[in-house]
């Protein structure tokens, strides 16, 4: 049995090779890991052509790719989202195809809540400020009282409204599946958008929320609205919302992910935008994140080893 972990996924290969020998102590199972990231869909093909189980991080995976890989009966997925993906293929070939759920949920939180602080209380452009021997040129706002719209309540979601709560903020959310939380208001997205201060995004990328803000969805929002979004690119449309940022018809905008993984092209829209604080997609990054999520992917693999999945 031969597992390939295809890209490095946060730690170092000797110690993922430990720990899995910790939870599995037998020596027929052959473990390959890659420290980089594979420069060539060839070189992806290559690197699990052979493989049982095939890891991954962010790396793609379409059906051309796992066609090719001629032995895999499991694909691991260290993130939360399976949109990168072709899921309907592997289930089509009955590959299993299993992520990392949980892993993030605090991480991520968090750093929503840093980039809502840090917009309302214009700590870059302060900074800036007393570096250069000024002083604060206009008010910051508040969390309290403030209504946060919360797009999808997942755990991640319901996370954020939990910490939203806690802050004083009015929470509202639209979500596929409503929970009975006494703090929490369900309304159309189409409210949600017109009427909320704070817009903060939960939701996988798929079909039904690919471009879900569009340009006339974002024109719902009020002029001194914040939007952050930690959870895929291709739900917001980036060009509008650049136009929007840089026109000041919202207030700014937090954005850790964006249509393709960072590094972005110099000339990239948001690049360009006013009133934004840009992450390379850390949301899922911390230490005790990394931890949690590599402990999954290996509990993953043991269950399926042990047919408990």
């Amino acid at each position: 049995m031969k597992i390939c972990v295809i890209e490095n996924i946060g730690i170092d290969g000797k110690e993922f090779i430990d720990l899995f020998r910790d939870f599995v102590r037998e020596d027929s199972y052959e473990i390959q890991y890659y420290d980089d990231k594979p420069s060539s869909r060839e070189e992806i093909i290559k690197r699990g052509r052979n493989a049982d189980i095939v890891v991954v991080s962010t790396l793609s995976l379409d059906r051309d790719i796992i066609s090719q890989f001629e032995n895999v009966k499991l694909i691991d997925v260290a993130f939360t989202g399976l949109d990168h993906i072709d899921v309907d293929y592997c289930k089509n070939k009955g590959i299993k195809v299993m992520n990392s759920d949980g892993y993030s949920t605090d991480s991520v939180c968090e750093l929503v809540f840093g980039m809502i602080i840090s917009l309302y209380r214009n700590m870059i452009l302060n900074d800036k400020l007393v570096r250069d021997g000024k002083v604060k040129d206009d008010l910051g706002l508040e969390l309290f009282g403030k209504k946060i719209g919360i797009i999808g309540t997942g755990k991640i979601g319901l996370r954020v409204a939990q910490i939203a709560n806690a802050f004083g903020m009015k929470v509202y959310a639209y979500s596929r599946s409503i929970k009975d939380i006494d703090y929490i208001k369900y309304v159309s997205l189409n409210e949600l958008l017109s009427n909320c201060d704070v817009i903060s995004i939960h939701v996988p990328l798929n079909r039904e929320t690919r471009n879900m803000l569009n340009k006339d969805r974002l024109k719902l929002l009020k002029r001194d609205a914040i939007v952050i979004n930690t959870a895929r690119g291709g739900i917001i449309d980036n060009e509008y919302l650049t136009y929007m940022l840089n026109n000041d018809l919202i207030g700014g905008a937090g954005i850790d992910v964006f249509d393709m993984e960072p590094p972005l092209d110099k000339d990239y829209c948001l690049n360009g935008a006013k009133n934004i604080i840009l992450t390379p997609h850390i949301g899922y990054a911390t230490k005790e994140a990394i931890e949690k999520r590599t402990n999954i992917v290996i509990d993953n693999i043991c269950n399926f080893l042990s047919n408990r999945v």
